[in-house]
Formats: C-alpha cells, structure tokens, sequence
C-alpha cells in the first residue's frame, strides 16, 4: 500500500492508459479484446468508485474543493454510460471501435487533468493526515469494488 492518494490514483492512471491502449491494439472480437476489456472496465468501474468515496469525498468537505470534484464526478458519470453501452455492443462491430476510442480518449484526458490540474489544488487544501487517510480508505474500497466487478 502506498501511503500517498496521489502516488496510488497515478499508478492506477498508468493501469488504464496501457489497457486503453492495448485493447484499441487488439483483434476486433477477438478472445484477447473481450479479456482486456473485461480487464479494463472493472479497473475504470472500482478506480471511480473507489475514488469518489475516499478522494472526492474528502475534498468535498472543503469548500474549495467542490467544482473540481463535482466536475470530475460528472466525467466519472460520462464514462460509466459509455462503458454500459460499450458492454451492450458486438465488439468485433466498427462502431464499437468508435465508441471505444471516445472512451479511451475521455480516459486519458479526465487521468491526465487530474494529474496536471486537479491533484495540484488537491494538495494546497488537503493535509497531509487526510492525504494518509484517503489513501487507506482508496486502498481498502478499490480491493472491495474489484471484488465487487468480478463477482457482478
């Protein structure tokens, strides 16, 4: 376990930009996509979940935290109804390509924001004890919210 939010939401970042990648990299209804997928939708549905409750909750008690959070939230949002119709197509499908290159792409600029933007104002309101404990409780609720993928 790591002991800052940041260090663990970067790793996690690292995680889904290479499974965006490697299933745009891999053969349309191919065995290997529907595994990368399957992979990278749990990560992108337990990171979120897991997220909000530990990261963004904590800087919703700050005022100076809320439009951040309320605008990352908001992109959570867009991602999981893009993943729900994504699970509803034929991967082999061009469309799904499509849609999966805009949720790739909606990935990649909500991780790289945060990192550039909002992780930055993130550690002016935080204190380093909130800092400690969100990054428990990030730990605790994404292993919760994995198993709760997997098992769904």
């Amino acid at each position: 376990m790591t002991d800052s939010i940041y260090n663990a939401l970067e790793a996690d970042h690292e995680t889904q930009r290479k499974l965006c990648d490697d299933v745009k990299a891999s053969e349309p209804g191919s065995d290997s996509r529907s595994q990368l997928w399957t992979t990278l939708r749990n990560e992108l549905e337990a990171h979120a979940s897991a997220e909000e409750q530990a990261f963004y909750a904590t800087l919703m008690a700050h005022p100076k935290g809320t439009d951040d959070t309320r605008h990352a939230i908001e992109e959570h949002q867009q991602m999981h109804e893009m993943i729900a119709k994504l699970d509803a197509m034929d991967q082999a499908a061009d469309v799904w390509d499509s849609l999966f290159g805009k949720l790739a792409h909606k990935v990649v600029h909500h991780v790289d924001e945060e990192e550039a933007e909002f992780f930055p104002r993130a550690k002016t309101i935080l204190s380093n004890e909130e800092e400690r404990e969100a990054a428990k409780t990030f730990q605790t609720r994404k292993s919760a919210e994995l198993e709760k993928q997997r098992a769904a």
